[in-house]
């Protein structure tokens, strides 16, 4: 599973016109589920994010997690994060899970995060998503549960 972690002051998603979620001082994390995934790579991201001490402490040094801050994390679904450009200037997805393995991972971070402690709002699977944020730093972490980066 690939993430982009963005510390974030507050983000929203919309889908045809409707605001689905919304949140405040936080994280957005953009989640792709590759084929080779499994629960135990989810399991890896949900600890790892929601423990990740990229917030300042009153020193200003990145030292606090959302946890700690008791921040808000919106999950979105990016099939995106597996596309391959290396060849062409068309993008291959052939790395990405099927969508009906991508949603069962999905959704099972997003109960992960939350058994966790975590306050969790969510995008649409599929759907066509406006999302807006306002990146705080701004600071943007890439993760990856295989640890290729």
């Amino acid at each position: 599973m690939r993430a982009v972690v963005q510390l974030t002051d507050q983000a929203s998603v919309t889908v045809d016109g409707q605001v689905i979620a919304d949140t405040k001082a936080g994280l957005t994390v953009f989640l792709g589920v590759g084929q080779e995934d499994t629960e135990q790579d989810a399991k890896y991201l949900a600890e790892k994010i929601v423990n990740l001490r990229i917030f300042p402490d009153d020193a200003g040094k990145m030292n606090l997690s959302l946890l700690d801050i008791n921040g808000e994390l919106l999950a979105v679904s990016q099939f995106t994060l597996y596309g391959d450009c290396r060849k062409g200037r068309r993008p291959s997805f052939d790395a990405a899970a099927p969508p009906q393995a991508a949603i069962e991972l999905y959704e099972y971070f997003i109960k992960l995060c939350r058994d966790l402690g975590a306050n969790v709002s969510c995008g649409q699977f599929q759907a066509e998503m406006v999302i807006r944020l306002t990146n705080h730093g701004p600071v943007t972490m890439l993760l990856d549960s295989k640890r290729l980066f």
